[in-house]
C-alpha cells in the first residue's frame, strides 16, 4: 500500500463542501423548500454547527477514500487513471445512495428529494475523485 495523500484527503473534503453549497443553495435549495413541509423537520440552530459536521464527515469520507486509493497504488492508478473516477463513483452509486435511499424510504421523503440527495453524493464523490486524480 502508497501512501495516503493527506493534501489531497483534505482539498477534496473541502471541494465536495463547495459543490454542497452550490447544491443545497443556488442549484437546488428552493426545491428541498418546497418540498420539506414545516413540521416534518426539526429546526437548527444556525448554518456554523451544520457547516462544521458537515466538514468533519466529508473529512472522514475523503480520508477513507485516500486510504482506498492508496492501497490500488500509484502504478496501477497511473497505468488506469478512470480507476479514480470509477472507484469513487461506484462508492456513491454501490453505497451511498443506497443506503440514503433505504432510509428515505422508512421516512417518506419525497422522490425527488431523494433524486436532488443521490445527485449532489454522485457529483460530491466524483468530484474528490477528480481532486484525488489531478493532485496525485
Amino acid at each position: 500500500m502508497g501512501p495516503v495523500n493527506w493534501f489531497a484527503v483534505i482539498i477534496a473534503a473541502v471541494a465536495a463542501g463547495a459543490v454542497s453549497a452550490v447544491w443545497w443553495g443556488p442549484l437546488f435549495g428552493r426545491a428541498r423548500t418546497r418540498d420539506i413541509k414545516p413540521g416534518k423537520v426539526l429546526p437548527t440552530k444556525g448554518p456554523l454547527p451544520k457547516m462544521a459536521l458537515t466538514g468533519v464527515l466529508l473529512l472522514i469520507t475523503a480520508a477513507m477514500m485516500g486510504h482506498m486509493f492508496a492501497r490500488v497504488g500509484e502504478a496501477t492508478l497511473a497505468a488506469k487513471p478512470w480507476l479514480w473516477f470509477m472507484m469513487s463513483g461506484g462508492l456513491a452509486i454501490a453505497f451511498v445512495i443506497p443506503a440514503l435511499w433505504i432510509s428515505y424510504t422508512h421516512t417518506r421523503v419525497t422522490t425527488r428529494i431523494a433524486l436532488i440527495d443521490a445527485g449532489y453524493w454522485l457529483v460530491g464523490y466524483l468530484t474528490m475523485g477528480l481532486v484525488f486524480f489531478l493532485l496525485s
